[in-house]
Formats: structure tokens, sequence, C-alpha cells
């Protein structure tokens, strides 16, 4: 259970939304804009990173890179599922790992950064792996929502549309397009270092950035724009969802009509409780991860919302026991655990 000193307040929630439309903006402006002086909006946002409630970080896509992404689904030995989450979440291509079924099943999501990488994980590794009962593994055809959309429809109302347009130009965060590139991009040595440092921190400073790539600030600017515009990378704004209130997570597996997928799938998107849909392989053609304020209102919005759109033949609700990860993040006891060379900028 989070603290209840990790609640968000008013204040916080809008410096989070103003991150969400741009999270590299610089403080002074979200102070502008918010009517708030600049130390306040840095010491919050720090209060937050500290407490465990946010962390902003580069995520890579590996689409991006002509590798494509996996969603597993394990059932483990009695005793053996708690250990076997941990070392899946250790895993660096490994960025979602979560405790279902009573704590008798683990989800994960598979996004390595080279097809050697990922069939040594799903073609080897796991199904040898003693503590495996049995492996479904689908690829993910199409994405929805996800990304930096995660939480944008929630917070939809928090500022004004005034302040909105003063801090970015108000386009999705998020746009549906092909998992996997036809032409992967290519990345430098120096692409790959700088990679590296926005994980840690995706508010790293062009000096930071500069330093860790072996650039000039100059050309560290540059190459952030393009990997950023390339949809290489983009910058997530994670939270804690029970800091926003949200205190039931849950994986919803649908059975969609075939001819339905795209609409139920883009419907989804809309809805301010979806943190992710992604059209799958295999029986279950639609994975949707859904946050709601307590489980009463996780039944009424799969039953009356998502339940009742056209083309949904089957669903199961498989609600979240415990979060071990989350976007490339640990989770202890819902907060988000920096890494231990995590620096706040």
């Amino acid at each position: 259970m989070i603290a209840d000193s990790v609640i968000l307040e008013p204040d916080d929630v809008r410096i989070l939304r103003s991150l969400q439309i741009d999270p590299r903006i610089g403080f002074a402006t979200v102070a502008t804009v918010l009517g708030l002086s600049e130390l306040t909006v840095a010491r919050r946002y720090r209060r937050m990173r500290r407490a465990g409630a946010i962390r902003v970080i580069g995520v890579v896509d590996p689409g991006a890179l002509g590798q494509s992404r996996w969603m597993v689904r394990l059932r483990c030995r009695p005793g053996s599922v708690t250990a076997m989450a941990e070392a899946l979440s250790q895993r660096d291509d490994i960025s979602w790992v979560a405790l279902t079924a009573a704590g008798s099943e683990i989800t994960c999501a598979v996004r390595s950064r080279s097809q050697e990488q990922r069939d040594d994980l799903l073609g080897r590794r796991l199904p040898r792996a003693t503590a495996v009962l049995d492996l479904q593994a689908s690829v993910m055809l199409r994405q929805f929502v996800g990304g930096r959309g995660h939480y944008w429809a929630a917070l939809a109302g928090t500022l004004t549309p005034e302040q909105e347009s003063a801090l970015g130009s108000g386009d999705r965060p998020f746009t549906e397009r092909p998992v996997v590139r036809n032409q992967p991009s290519q990345l430098s040595a120096h692409d790959e270092k700088l990679l590296a440092a926005l994980a840690a921190d995706g508010r790293a400073s062009l000096v930071h950035l500069a330093a860790a790539a072996d650039l000039t600030p100059g050309r560290a600017s540059r190459r952030l724009h393009a990997l950023l515009s390339d949809g290489v990378v983009h910058i997530d704004v994670e939270t804690a969802p029970m800091a926003l209130g949200y205190r039931a997570r849950a994986n919803l597996w649908m059975r969609v009509h075939p001819a339905r997928i795209k609409t139920v799938g883009r419907a989804m998107a809309q809805m301010p409780e979806v943190g992710f849909a992604a059209a799958l392989s295999g029986p279950n053609n639609l994975h949707a991860v859904v946050h709601c304020r307590d489980l009463d209102e996780l039944f009424e919005f799969s039953s009356d919302r998502v339940g009742t759109l056209p083309g949904v033949e089957t669903m199961e609700v498989s609600p979240v026991l415990r979060q071990i990860k989350q976007a490339g993040t640990r989770v202890d006891g819902d907060l988000l655990i920096d890494p231990p060379s995590g620096r706040s900028h």
C-alpha cells in the first residue's frame, strides 16, 4: 500500500500533466504557466521522484530497430513464481513483469534489441526452466496506445486549454503505427551511450548527455532530436498508479472478431483507464492493461464499457497481484525504484 504522504497533491498532478505534454520542459516554463515559483516546481518534482511516485525515462522502441515485441504468460510451479519474476525483471530486454492469477502466473513484455537475444530467451531459456509449467508467447501485431500515452487521457482537464497550449503543441503523445519498421534505424556507439543515459534519467541535461555519449552538447542535441523524431526512443513519464488513486490494475485478454480488432483497439485507446492496448497473435488477439480506482470500478469498466463493444467475443480479466517492473522501471511496494546510478535532473 502506498503511503499517504506519497499521494499526489493538486499542484503535483498539474506538474505531472505538464511533464506529460513535454517531458523535458524546463521548470521555469512550467512555473510561469502554472503560476508557481521555479523553486516550488523543482522541489515538488524531486519530492515525487524521491518518493517513488514518478520517473522520467527514455524508452527505446525495438520496432524502430527492426525487432518484434512479445507478450509472454508463464505458469510456474508453486513456490517458484516470485523468484522467476525477480529474475526476469533483472533483464534489460524485459520491460514489464507482473504477478497475476493470485500469484501463480507471470505476465511479461519482451523487447529484445536483437533476434538472437529474443530467440535465446523464448526458444531456449524459458522453455528449459524447471520452474516453468506452461508458456504462451504472442507477438504484438499492432499497438493502439502505450508509451507516452500512459495516463494521458486520465489526466485530461487537469490544466486549462490555454495552459496546455502554452506548454506544448498539444499533439497526441502516441500515434498508432506498425510495430516493426520495414527500414530499421541504425545506431552508432555514441547513440547507444546517449540512450543509456536517457534510460537512467529522461530529463538529463544536454551537458550530461554529451559527456555520457562522448559528444559535444551541440551534437548531443542534434542526435537526441533525431532519435526522438525517428521514434527510436520516447521520453516516458512513468507514474506509480496508486499515487493517482488507481488501486486496481488488471490485464484484459480478449478474443475479438478479426474484422473488429482495429475498431475495438482504437475505441479502447480513447478510454482513460487504458494504459496499453495491442493486437496480438494467438487465440486472445487483443490485450489491454487497465487501471481503475477499485475492483468495483474495474467490474463496471470491463462489463459495461469493454464487454459491450461490438466484436468482443470473450474476455478474461486478470487482476495484477503485484507489479515488479513497468516500462523498464523496477517496482517495490507500488513505488518506482531508481537504478543505483540514477540521478535527478
